[in-house]
């Protein structure tokens, strides 16, 4: 199976397991993944075994019925075509001064025949090319599952060109090019909505089945339907760059990668090959000196059978690949076994405000002016402020504003707010802990109680008023923190908002652990403090929060489709919006890493075992042969059970949790906000 060995590591024609991508191949063939069999009997290795198969039953029958001769040459020619699935990819590691898995089988085949022992020799190169064709066919399966998701973009695309509207293959579309998509059309590429209302399904990318609302000015992505009336989308994406093609790579790279126990498994059967032959050489040579030299030589091929690490050497790698596979399928980008592995031990989460907790879509719910100024002047000066920023919040006060004047020397203060000017007039735009609130102080108390963010204004000094920006909770953010809670996860929410804001919004979701009012390089090394011996997760949108998402064991971004910075800088990446993606990969990791843990210990058991009885002669070459292939097929179909979709626990409904009930902590951090006012949250 899988040939860990020892001697310089070359590129290999195809992938057997995602371990042996890197490696040389030591089997015949050059069928990749994506070219590989569609069905198991197209499968080169089981071809071969059963043609082995057949002969070797053919050749025990005629041997049974006295034409022992005939019998004898198709056992030996069973033997030959068993071994012609491993043989040559041994002798052409052997050539590279390799020695592997292969190399170990080849030695006890050609051994077994020199004994006399044809039958075995023909077990071993029948169930080795099983297990082997096996191998390859589970990983074409699930490599082929991902890549399915290509399959979402249509064969044509229907684009206008000078006024005359063309049928194209998604390939040929180009940057700025118009797409027109209709009622239950797919989008062949990435693009941007400049004509017609709609909503979305974007169920199969994302794995949200809720449809989405769209209209000019919103994104489409590569393989989304169009369950509305028909619209006019311009290209920003070849689709060979497209959000869904990027993802099918970064996907496929991601499977490749080893985690802590995939490097375990390497450092195990690296070594352990050489150590084998090793160990075969002592038995024959220290047997010969006690009893009958061809016995202990016997043993000494049964040994290297017995002990030969094949499926340890798949044990994880298989795992990683399925897992990684169907967390995709899911909505989830799980950039690899490390990843895989690391979210699999999770127990505490943390969570950012907003964008994770909270909908994205804030709104201005009030404005309070101060003295005799207007709400249109106070709207008014915000956003001539804010006019350059890029957060939500911002986006929320421009929205609510009739006009927007321009500012002069606007200038960002980390953790404080915005300073300009304005008609010649100094402005300033902060938090209350930086601009005094003075006669508002009641009304910015009440509306902080109420869940909203407030920001107050001043001109030359003066107070002018104060802006309440509120984003609501997400409807299944009380759900998902409860199906943590079921999970055996500790939940807290990390945010540079003020703290009566952040209780009142923790409170809804059934939070009991807030720290507020924190600076970005805070929220960092809060998550060290959450630690206290457990592994943490870090949920935030990939941007704001990279300090903290690279400090966590594992760093999560939310909403992260079409969001190249999410998906490269995060870990996982939460391809929806839907928060209910997060317990559910949360679970599949768990369950995953139990299936490692299982292959892992039933291949190290295998091999413990079979060893003492091989070496004493307990157990027959024959007997070992079986039982070795058959624990190797164990962890392979052990290994596929890692892409299925795991159950989470039930949960009750949540009640919401008063601001007294819940362990407030943000004495240790300086009460300031993130840098800028609105990039508090």
């Amino acid at each position: 199976m899988a040939d860990e060995c020892c001697g310089p590591q070359e590129p290999r024609p195809r992938t057997t397991t995602a371990q042996r991508d890197q490696q040389v191949d030591d089997h015949d063939g050059d069928h990749g993944p994506e070219q590989g069999p569609g069905s198991w009997w197209q499968v080169r290795e089981l071809q071969l075994a059963a043609v082995a198969a057949v002969l070797l039953a053919a050749g025990w029958w005629l041997g049974s019925t006295g034409a022992e001769l005939v019998g004898n040459g198709l056992t030996l020619a069973s033997a030959v075509v068993g071994a012609a699935s491993f043989v040559p990819g041994a002798v052409r590691s052997l050539l590279r001064r390799r020695v592997g898995v292969a190399t170990l089988m080849t030695i006890a085949a050609i051994g077994a025949v020199a004994l006399g022992q044809i039958t075995e020799a023909a077990m071993l190169g029948v169930l080795f090319s099983i297990a082997e064709g096996l191998e390859h066919y589970a990983i074409v399966r699930t490599r082929r599952g991902l890549r399915a998701l290509l399959g979402l973009v249509p064969p044509t695309a229907s684009v206008l060109r000078e006024g005359t509207e063309l049928q194209v293959a998604p390939d040929e579309l180009v940057v700025s090019d118009r797409m027109v998509l209709r009622p239950g059309e797919r989008a062949a590429t990435d693009g941007i909505i400049r004509s017609g209302h709609t909503n979305l399904d974007l169920s199969a990318i994302t794995g949200e089945s809720v449809p989405v609302e769209a209209g000019p000015g919103n994104a489409v992505y590569a393989g989304a339907i169009n369950g509305g009336g028909a619209i006019e989308v311009e290209v920003t994406a070849r689709a060979s760059d497209s959000s869904l093609a990027r993802i099918v790579h970064i996907v496929e790279e991601a499977q490749d990668r080893k985690g802590t126990g995939q490097r375990l498994a390497d450092r195990i059967a690296r070594p352990l090959v050489p150590a084998i032959m090793i160990l075969a050489v002592l038995i024959a040579g220290f047997g010969a000196l006690l009893g009958d030299p061809m016995v202990w030589l016997e043993r000494a091929l049964v040994v290297l059978v017995a002990a030969s690490p094949c499926a340890l050497a798949i044990s994880i790698p298989l795992t990683v690949v399925a897992a990684v596979g169907a967390a995709s399928r899911q909505g989830a980008l799980v950039k690899g076994g490390a990843a895989l592995e690391e979210l699999g031990r999770i127990g505490t989460v943390a969570l950012d405000k907003t964008g994770t907790l909270t909908r994205n879509a804030p709104r201005v719910v009030d404005v309070v002016p101060a003295g005799e100024n207007t709400r249109e002047q106070v709207l008014a000066t915000a956003a001539a402020l804010e006019a350059r920023s890029e957060h939500p919040l911002a986006r929320a006060i421009l929205q609510a504003a009739d006009t927007v004047p321009a500012a002069d020397d606007v200038t960002a203060v980390p953790g404080h707010g915005l300073t300009g000017f304005l008609d010649g007039a100094s402005v300033r735009l902060g938090k209350p802990s930086w601009v005094d609130p003075g006669s508002l102080r009641g009304e910015v108390d009440r509306l902080q109680q109420a869940g909203a963010t407030v920001v107050l204004l001043e001109r030359d000094g003066t107070l002018l008023g104060a802006v309440a920006v509120r984003d609501e909770l997400r409807d299944e953010a009380p759900e998902v923190i409860s199906r943590l809670r079921a999970l055996n996860i500790d939940t807290a929410m990390l945010t540079g908002d003020n703290t009566a804001t952040a209780t009142a919004l923790a409170g809804k979701a059934g939070i009991a652990t807030v720290h507020a009012e924190l600076l970005p390089e805070d929220k960092a090394a809060l998550v060290d403090h959450l630690r206290n011996g457990r592994k943490i997760a870090m949920v935030g949108d990939g941007v704001n929060d990279a300090p903290a998402l690279a400090t966590a064991d594992v760093g999560i971004a939310m909403g992260a489709m079409g969001t190249d910075v999410a998906i490269e800088t995060a870990d996982v990446a939460l391809m929806g919006e839907d928060l209910r993606h997060l317990p559910q990969v949360l679970a599949h990791a768990r369950h995953a890493r139990r299936v490692m843990l299982q292959n892992v210990g039933l291949s190290l058991a295998i091999i413990g075992v079979l060893i003492p009885l091989a070496a004493f002669g307990v157990m027959g070459l024959a007997t070992v042969v079986f039982v070795h292939e058959f624990a190797e097929v164990l962890v392979i179909l052990n290994a596929i059970r890692a892409a299925k979709s795991t159950p989470l626990p039930e949960v009750t409904a949540v009640t919401p949790t008063t601001p007294q009930a819940l362990n407030l902590t943000v004495a240790s951090m300086p009460k300031q906000g993130d840098s800028g006012c609105c990039d508090a949250c």
